[in-house]
């Protein structure tokens, strides 16, 4: 019994380290986290790249994935219109060492 619930976390576990592999949905309702992408860096709570390939995506340090389905993605996110309507503002990186949180207060977003 002990080795089962211990496999279980660790399982559990697992799948919250890998929190990087997004969806974009239609509709607000569907999403995890609301997003809004802002137009300069010193604006965002998360410093974003998008990565080409699932095994690139980092491990909630601001390496995205963005998947082709809902199934395959950790988090599903909705692009808002208005900055007040996101939980979380991202700005799009050029550089994979450019991808960091500006804000440790919302990284318990993509847990």
């Amino acid at each position: 019994m002990f080795r089962f619930v211990l496999i279980m976390l660790f399982v559990a576990f697992s799948f919250v380290a890998k929190a990087q592999k997004v969806f974009s949905v239609q509709y607000a309702n569907q999403a995890d986290i609301k997003v809004f992408v802002v137009d300069y860096p010193n604006q965002a709570d998360l410093l974003v790249y998008k990565v080409k390939y699932s095994n690139q995506a980092g491990k909630n340090d601001g390496r995205w994935f963005f998947t082709d389905y809902a199934n395959q993605a950790d988090k599903k996110i909705y692009f808002v219109d208005y900055a007040n309507q996101a939980d979380l503002k991202i700005y799009f990186v050029e550089y994979p060492n450019q991808a960091e949180w500006k804000d440790n207060a919302k990284k318990h977003l993509l847990y």
